[in-house]
Protein backbone atom coordinates (compact mmCIF):
# COMPACT_ATOMS: atom_id res chain seq x y z
CA UNK A 1 0.00 0.00 0.00
CA UNK A 2 2.86 2.36 0.81
CA UNK A 3 4.35 1.78 -2.67
CA UNK A 4 1.02 2.65 -4.30
CA UNK A 5 0.76 5.91 -2.32
CA UNK A 6 4.30 6.91 -3.27
CA UNK A 7 3.63 6.08 -6.93
CA UNK A 8 0.43 8.12 -6.96
CA UNK A 9 2.23 11.04 -5.28
CA UNK A 10 4.98 10.96 -7.91
CA UNK A 11 2.43 10.92 -10.72
CA UNK A 12 0.57 13.88 -9.25
CA UNK A 13 3.81 15.83 -8.77
CA UNK A 14 4.86 15.15 -12.37
CA UNK A 15 1.50 16.34 -13.71
CA UNK A 16 1.63 19.52 -11.62
CA UNK A 17 5.18 20.33 -12.77
CA UNK A 18 4.21 19.69 -16.40
CA UNK A 19 1.18 21.98 -16.14
CA UNK A 20 3.29 24.76 -14.63
CA UNK A 21 5.84 24.45 -17.44
CA UNK A 22 3.11 24.60 -20.09
CA UNK A 23 1.65 27.74 -18.51
CA UNK A 24 5.05 29.47 -18.80
CA UNK A 25 5.61 28.38 -22.39
CA UNK A 26 6.20 31.20 -24.88
CA UNK A 27 6.31 30.78 -28.66
CA UNK A 28 7.87 33.33 -30.98
CA UNK A 29 8.71 33.53 -34.67
CA UNK A 30 11.49 35.70 -36.07
CA UNK A 31 14.00 35.87 -38.92
CA UNK A 32 17.35 34.07 -38.80
CA UNK A 33 19.58 34.45 -41.84
CA UNK A 34 20.97 31.29 -43.42
CA UNK A 35 20.92 29.32 -46.65
CA UNK A 36 20.65 25.56 -46.46
CA UNK A 37 19.99 22.34 -44.62
CA UNK A 38 23.34 22.58 -42.85
CA UNK A 39 22.29 26.01 -41.60
CA UNK A 40 19.05 24.52 -40.32
CA UNK A 41 20.94 21.88 -38.38
CA UNK A 42 23.37 24.40 -36.85
CA UNK A 43 20.70 26.99 -36.00
CA UNK A 44 18.42 24.44 -34.35
CA UNK A 45 21.37 22.82 -32.54
CA UNK A 46 22.33 26.22 -31.10
CA UNK A 47 19.01 26.10 -29.24
CA UNK A 48 19.57 22.62 -27.85
CA UNK A 49 18.93 23.75 -24.27
CA UNK A 50 16.52 22.22 -21.78
CA UNK A 51 13.04 23.61 -22.34
CA UNK A 52 13.65 25.05 -25.83
CA UNK A 53 12.17 23.64 -29.03
CA UNK A 54 12.92 25.22 -32.40
CA UNK A 55 12.24 24.78 -36.09
CA UNK A 56 13.90 26.94 -38.78
CA UNK A 57 12.54 27.18 -42.33
CA UNK A 58 15.30 27.71 -44.92
CA UNK A 59 12.92 29.16 -47.53
CA UNK A 60 11.30 31.82 -45.36
CA UNK A 61 14.35 32.22 -43.06
CA UNK A 62 11.91 32.19 -40.14
CA UNK A 63 12.39 30.27 -36.93
CA UNK A 64 9.64 29.29 -34.54
CA UNK A 65 10.92 28.90 -31.01
CA UNK A 66 9.00 27.66 -28.02
CA UNK A 67 10.60 28.02 -24.60
CA UNK A 68 9.97 28.21 -20.88
CA UNK A 69 9.73 31.95 -20.21
CA UNK A 70 10.80 31.47 -16.59
CA UNK A 71 14.14 29.99 -17.72
CA UNK A 72 14.87 32.01 -20.88
CA UNK A 73 14.17 35.36 -22.51
CA UNK A 74 13.85 36.30 -26.16
CA UNK A 75 17.24 38.04 -25.84
CA UNK A 76 18.88 34.83 -24.60
CA UNK A 77 17.34 32.79 -27.42
CA UNK A 78 18.66 35.28 -29.99
CA UNK A 79 22.09 35.26 -28.30
CA UNK A 80 22.29 31.44 -28.48
CA UNK A 81 21.68 31.63 -32.24
CA UNK A 82 24.11 34.52 -32.78
CA UNK A 83 26.83 32.60 -30.94
CA UNK A 84 26.63 29.94 -33.67
CA UNK A 85 27.38 32.56 -36.35
CA UNK A 86 23.92 33.39 -37.63
CA UNK A 87 22.35 36.85 -37.67
CA UNK A 88 18.87 37.30 -36.23
CA UNK A 89 16.59 40.32 -36.32
CA UNK A 90 17.94 41.23 -32.88
CA UNK A 91 21.62 40.18 -32.94
CA UNK A 92 24.54 40.00 -35.33
CA UNK A 93 26.13 36.57 -35.39
CA UNK A 94 29.53 35.98 -33.86
CA UNK A 95 32.13 36.88 -36.52
CA UNK A 96 34.49 34.02 -35.70
CA UNK A 97 31.67 31.48 -35.79
CA UNK A 98 30.36 32.98 -39.05
CA UNK A 99 33.82 32.77 -40.66
CA UNK A 100 34.01 29.09 -39.65
CA UNK A 101 30.70 28.21 -41.32
CA UNK A 102 30.79 26.04 -44.44
CA UNK A 103 30.92 28.11 -47.65
CA UNK A 104 27.35 27.26 -48.60
CA UNK A 105 26.17 28.59 -45.22
CA UNK A 106 27.68 32.05 -45.66
CA UNK A 107 24.94 34.52 -46.53
CA UNK A 108 25.18 38.21 -47.35
CA UNK A 109 25.45 39.95 -44.00
CA UNK A 110 23.74 43.25 -43.31
CA UNK A 111 26.41 44.94 -41.22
Amino acid sequence: MKVINITISLIIATVLISCNSIANRKTETFKVYGNCGMCKKTIEKSLNHEGIEASWNKDSKMITVSYDSLKYTNTQVNTFIAASGYDTEMNTGNDTAYNNLHECCKYERKK
